[in-house]
């Protein structure tokens, strides 16, 4: 049975049903609404029922208690960029698999890209992949339609038509909109359509046949490599033209300097335009890639540490507004070839919040409060509910215990494929239970609550 979020209509997601849990002694730390101490949490027909002083709640008759002392509960995450390789992709992952990994990395919200097969640039296969949300989706999932036929960036598609259709905003995600003409086009259409035009930055004349960032590494491993310009001198072009047309611009996983100063001086100027940064590009570099390990070949490429230092102050600054994973699954045997023949993409969700609180929080890098704001800001970029921990507010919920230690892929993954960028690392701070959209959708064999989609 279908189910539409009522916070939404254009998120989608199989019906649950609505939880009754009691969550106790756990430390809540919501920035928004200025939570940030011990707390029960009760949780009643899906809803956050009730907030108060540790130990004083109990849970209603048949209701189960998560005994949560020490450990961390946020507002569940968001991602605003995910692959879910449906249609035509299955074999890489599905829906299904895809959400089942937002719910294990604590995910409520998670909007799928269009590069598919068939990609997402008709009604009729938007409405199929809508209405397979609905059926597998195991948390409120949404989807961007491409700008251009086939993503061949040329013939605009029925952008208002896929608006209309249930399509949150539009995007050639995984391929750039080359042509400045074609791309002032979409963003006068989107006068009519609505929505927001996400971008992939980058100049395929100045990429050419690069497999890595451009810089000491690709030199030292003499393999060819892509400047950091090819993104930022595709930033600063979009944001002019965003300004010129009043349009609404997002620019997509974002990963140099000259980009981040690109879009600070186009928010500056007036433009419409926001950014996103990824767990990888905050927490990795170019130096990791000495080892021609493919699950770390992502487009765009992990990048030299100055650029890894701009992308963290874009996001301390707020220059960058979200962070998005990019979860790009890939077969085992698409991965398992030689480093330049390789597709580009790593997944992402699972390891999504503890990669950057490893690397990031725990050195003091960056606060714990500002990491959960910004990866739960992504879906706002498209008009979608924040998440909040509030009395009378949907539940929507994530247990942390950041005192735990665990090795990615150790017990395997719940996404259908294996291509992650941190596989084989210690991270802190594991996922223990997620409640989205009211529903429990995961606990981990840890906790006190068992669900169909639980993990070690």
């Amino acid at each position: 049975m279908s189910a539409i979020t009522a916070n939404h209509p254009k998120l989608f997601h199989r019906a649950g049903q609505p939880a009754e849990l009691l969550i106790r002694e756990a430390h809540v730390l919501d920035p928004r609404t200025g939570l940030d101490e011990a707390r029960d949490i009760l949780i009643r027909d899906g809803r956050i029922a009730e907030l108060a002083p540790p130990g004083t709640l109990s849970a209603p008759s048949g209701a189960p208690t998560v005994e949560a002392a020490g450990k961390h509960v946020f507002p569940a995450f968001v991602d605003p960029h995910v692959h879910l390789r449906t249609p035509g992709q299955e074999y890489k992952e599905n829906i299904d698999t895809g959400t089942m990994a937002a719910a294990v990395g604590g995910f409520c919200q998670v909007i799928a890209m269009p590069n598919t097969a068939p990609t997402i640039d008709q009604v009729s296969v938007l409405a199929a992949v809508v209405a397979t949300a609905g059926e597998q989706a195991r948390v409120p999932t949404g989807f961007l339609a491409s700008i251009t036929v086939g993503l061949q960036g040329s013939e605009l598609t029925e952008m208002a038509a896929l608006a209309d259709g249930g399509a949150l905003g539009f995007t050639d995600d995984g391929k750039p909109v080359t042509s400045a003409g074609v791309l002032r086009k979409a963003l006068q259409y989107q006068r009519l359509a609505g929505g927001v035009i996400a971008l992939h930055e980058e100049d395929p004349a100045l990429s050419g046949d690069g497999v890595m960032h451009e810089g000491a590494v690709s030199t030292r491993l003499g393999v060819a490599g892509i400047p950091s310009i090819s993104e930022s001198t595709y930033v600063a072009r979009d944001a002019a033209i965003a300004r010129y047309e009043g349009a609404r611009v997002h620019f997509q996983h974002l990963s140099s300097a000259e980009s981040v100063q690109a879009l600070a001086a186009a928010r500056e100027g007036g433009a419409r335009v926001s950014g996103e940064a990824t767990p990888h590009h905050l927490t990795l570099t170019d130096e990791a890639v000495l080892g021609l390990d493919s699950n770390l070949k992502m487009n765009p490429p992990l990048r030299a540490e100055a650029d890894r230092q701009a992308v963290i102050e874009g996001l301390r600054s707020g220059v960058i507004e979200c962070i998005a994973t990019d979860h790009a699954p890939h077969a085992r045997h698409e991965k398992e070839m030689p480093f330049e023949l390789a597709p580009m993409g790593t997944t992402g969700l699972e390891t999504s919040f503890a990669s950057i609180y490893t690397e990031l929080v725990r050195p003091g890098v960056l606060p714990l409060s500002l990491v959960v704001e910004r990866i739960t800001a992504g879906g706002a970029l498209y008009g979608l509910p924040i998440p909040k921990i509030a009395v009378d507010e949907p539940a929507n919920v994530v247990l942390v215990n950041l005192e735990r230690d665990w090795v990615v892929g150790e017990g395997g993954y719940a996404s259908r494929s294996e291509n992650c960028c941190f596989r084989g690392r210690r991270l802190s701070g594991i996922v223990e239970l997620t409640v989205a959209a009211g529903t429990l959708v995961f606990a981990s064999r840890g906790s006190s609550i068992a669900t169909p989609t639980e993990v070690a």
